[in-house]
């Protein structure tokens, strides 16, 4: 559901007096609010007005810090890990339930320290309830790196027998280009282009048209490699993204992600392990790592600031 312009300012002055924090991760920019006993549900509608660009505070998904024994899927992230106090509750920018968001949860680490709801010096890690399982966020100079969990592909019989298992058709792009679908605890479809000049040529304004489309609809990310592709070991390239539920945003971090671990698929046995990727709110850095499940987890790794504190009134 999304709400249009005209009701916005009807869904907010229910939430008049709500504190609220401002903050991005390479842009991708969030509304945060704390809310540790589970007090103040948040509706879709909220939500979406909330998140509203003309009418509301403006961001591409909100935040809901809760304890995770205030919620009911929260009883699985401390079955999974009992350390694991604090559940971010995203919502995309039209207000529906997000699994995950890589940026976001970074942000929602630095909101929590800005709150004074947790204590975290650099080089320890906090354990994130999410909707997609436990991600453990460790505090580093500049930023923070969280472990975003094992990735697959949407459809791993296919992919492992073929380059792609999609098309799809983008405004600028002259033809449907194939594609690889993967999750990182949510759906993206990769694409890879030749050159920047057809990365700049999209038109995201519109939503790209994916065949066939995952089941639960799916985020889709343009990438170009750089030239080298790989200098000092470390792989690069640039993407362009397009939100499920939000359009297209400044940075994804699952996205990012899944860019890196689909073009390193392509690029076959000696592709590295380290990762830039350029978005057009920054870099991000997307690392393989081993598990302790035993499988290959990617890190995601990037800056976290807070912006602004106020009121809704």
């Amino acid at each position: 559901m999304t709400v249009s312009a005209q009701s916005a300012p009807d869904v907010l002055h229910s939430l008049v007096g709500l504190p609220f924090a401002k903050g991005h991760g390479t842009g991708n920019d969030f509304v945060l609010v704390a809310d540790p006993a589970g007090d103040r549900h948040l509706a879709e509608a909220e939500a979406a007005a909330l998140c509203d660009r003309h009418q509301g505070i403006g961001a591409d998904g909100l935040i809901r810090a809760i304890r995770c024994r205030e919620l009911p899927e929260g009883a699985a992230i401390l079955a999974e890990e009992p350390a694991a106090e604090w559940f971010m509750d995203y919502r995309n920018a039209d207000g529906s339930l997000s699994e995950m968001c890589g940026n976001g949860v970074r942000v929602f680490v630095a909101f929590l320290l800005d709150q004074g709801l947790v204590e975290l010096a650099p080089g320890e890690v906090l354990p994130i309830g999410t909707r997609a399982g436990v991600k453990r966020v460790e505090r580093r100079e500049g930023g923070f790196a969280v472990d975003m969990g094992p990735w697959a592909f949407i459809d791993p019989q296919q992919a492992e027998a073929v380059a792609s298992d999609a098309t799809v058709e983008a405004v600028g792009l002259d033809v449907a280009r194939p594609a690889l679908s993967v999750t990182m605890g949510n759906p993206h479809t990769v694409v890879a282009l030749a050159e920047p000049a057809e990365l700049e040529a999209l038109g995201l304004y519109s939503a790209p048209v994916v065949e066939p489309v995952p089941p639960h609809g799916t985020n889709v990310e343009f990438v170009v490699p750089a030239e080298p592709l790989v200098s000092g070991g470390v792989g690069s390239i640039s993407m362009r993204v397009h939100e499920r539920g939000v359009g297209e945003t400044q940075s994804c971090g699952t996205g990012a992600c899944a860019a890196a671990v689909a073009i390193r698929y392509w690029a076959g046995v000696g592709a590295p392990n380290r990762w830039e990727v350029a978005v057009p709110g920054g870099t991000v850095g997307v690392a393989f790592i081993p598990g302790s499940d035993g499988r290959e987890h990617v890190e995601l790794s990037g800056p976290a600031v807070i912006v602004a504190h106020g009121l809704l009134g």
